[in-house]
This record gives structure tokens, C-alpha cells and sequence, in this order.
């Protein structure tokens, strides 16, 4: 199974992957990294994408990341994943669940004209899984 550094590497073989990042996002820090980022580095796209994830989790018309207490690991109301686009890319944040109160997620910035965003969450899912398991 593989560690953090391997699993961001991996997530670099996605085509049209420019960078990769493993966030808590409980403090918005960086975990790992790899790769290039716009706009400030890996900790401002870390920033930035935890703000998008708080404001998310912040609205009761939305589900939390959380898995409820009790719930399964099958609950269909956990998040997967929230994807932004813009015109020449793709930010991708990947929810990774663990058994513990940990709350990462991976954050795979996407070449938009270079990239296939179904198989990149297919790819992501199985990178996460993979985490969670070692």
C-alpha cells in the first residue's frame, strides 16, 4: 500500500495533472505535495481549497464530509468529492475517510485541455482508497 508521497506521485500519472496536495482541512495545512501551483504555491491552493470545502460543509443545504455517528462507510450522504472549473483547469478535491477523526482531503489540479475529469475522480477514488488502507 502506498504512503503519501507515493500516492501524490501516482496522482501526477493522471493526465493533465499539474500538481497534487494532501490537506487537512480541519487547520488547512499541507500534508504532502508535489508538482507545480499557481497563484502563491501548494499552502495558498491549500488555503484556498479549504475555504471552498468550509463554506460548503458551513451550509445545511449541503451534507457535511463528516460520516454521521453510527453511519456506515457506505453512507450515501458523505462526500466524494467537489470539483470547481474554470476555463483552462480543473481543482478537484477528493475526500479521503479514515477510521480515525482525520479530515483530509486530495486536491489534484487538473490541465483542462489535457485531461479527462471522469477518469481523474475514477483514478483519485482508487488513490484515497489506497491511503486510507496502509
Amino acid at each position: 500500500m502506498p504512503g503519501i508521497d507515493e500516492s501524490l506521485q501516482r496522482a501526477m500519472a493522471i493526465a493533465g495533472a499539474r500538481g497534487a496536495n494532501l490537506v487537512d482541512f480541519t487547520s488547512g495545512l499541507v500534508v504532502g505535495s508535489v508538482g507545480e501551483w499557481p497563484h502563491g504555491g501548494p499552502d495558498a491552493a491549500a488555503a484556498g481549497a479549504t475555504e471552498v470545502v468550509r463554506a460548503a460543509r458551513d451550509n445545511s443545504a449541503f451534507v457535511g464530509p463528516e460520516r454521521p455517528v453510527g453511519a456506515s462507510a457506505a453512507d450515501p450522504e458523505r462526500w466524494e468529492d467537489i470539483v470547481l472549473t474554470a476555463q483552462g483547469r480543473y481543482d478537484l478535491l477528493r475526500f479521503v475517510h479514515t477510521a480515525f477523526d482525520g479530515r483530509f482531503f486530495l486536491h489534484l489540479w487538473l490541465d483542462r485541455q489535457q485531461s479527462n475529469l471522469a477518469m481523474a475522480r475514477l483514478e483519485l477514488r482508487r488513490l484515497a482508497d489506497d491511503l486510507v488502507m496502509q
